[in-house]
């Protein structure tokens, strides 16, 4: 086992920090990479690249506005110095292959990744289970109502202790190297399931309302979202409501040698533990 340490960048954010967990409980040497870390790391910042990639031989990529021109430019400069301080691998944050511009620019992140000389394992993630608890979609559940323009579409979505889980895995092992990996929940969910559940595991009524893009972007901006952000999200859910991504897949098992965990278990979990209280 090597003494380097495992950089794992955006170490306190949703997959990140879980990611660090697991390192540290087994022991493990990592370098928590963030504006706050272990060591002091932004990516709008490359004075502080040299630093975070110092004898450093595997990491943990969370890559900012993936999907971008400006994320492939820094991720390829970025590739390139952690090759030449002697880097080999990375395992990096992506999206699923949707066939649209947003994963073909996402495409070209990870080539210019291995075009750097490292090789690379991507990570293909559905949306979190923690959206609904700690994230984006929380104040929605604190509603009672899930006003999104997702139709009737369905999504594999995933725990992000399952997603660090297996990360650790590709970070420890080379056998993960050069490969892809689709990361899902045991079953495709709709919104209304999704709300259903939501229900059940608090003992409160949670509704999911189709809306339209239009009415659902005015929405968000008359609650102060970003004109941008709100219009990303829009994007979004209309990649669920077409059912482009209306798959499961068998790689967490496969992994982690355990079914993934299924949202109704997270949604009682996480009641009990006060998330929407």
């Amino acid at each position: 086992m090597s003494t380097k340490p495992i950089l794992v960048t955006g170490a306190t954010g949703k997959t990140g920090r879980r990611v660090v967990r697991i390192l540290r409980s087994r022991g493990l040497p990592y370098r928590a990479a963030c504006r706050e870390g272990d060591v002091s790391f932004d990516w709008d910042d490359e004075a502080t690249w040299p630093d975070t990639v110092r004898d450093v031989e595997v990491a943990y990529l969370v890559i900012p506005d993936l999907g971008s021109n400006e994320a492939t430019a820094k991720a390829g400069r970025f590739a390139k110095l952690m090759a030449l301080a002697g880097g080999r691998r990375v395992v990096m944050v992506s999206t699923p292959d949707d066939m649209s511009d947003f994963h073909r620019q996402v495409k070209a992140t990870e080539s210019a990744i291995k075009s750097a000389g490292l090789v690379l394992t991507s990570l293909r993630l559905r949306w979190f289970y923690q959206n609904f608890s700690e994230d984006f979609l929380h104040p929605a559940v604190m509603s009672g109502s899930l006003r999104l323009p997702a139709g009737n579409g369905m999504e594999a979505f995933i725990d992000a202790d399952d997603i660090a889980a297996v990360a650790v895995e590709a970070l420890l092992n080379d056998s993960f190297a050069a490969q892809d990996h689709e990361l899902t929940g045991p079953r495709l969910m709709s919104f209304g399931d999704i709300a259903a559940d939501l229900s059940r595991a608090t003992g409160r009524h949670i509704t999911y309302a189709p809306v339209t893009p239009e009415q659902f972007v005015a929405e968000q901006i008359a609650e102060g979202v970003d004109v941008d952000w709100a219009n990303l999200l829009g994007n979004l859910y209309q990649v669920i409501s077409v059912g482009t991504l209306e798959a499961t897949s068998l790689d967490v098992g496969l992994i982690l040698g355990r079914p993934p965990r299924d949202f109704a278990d997270f949604a009682t979990k996480a009641a009990r533990e006060g998330a929407w209280w």
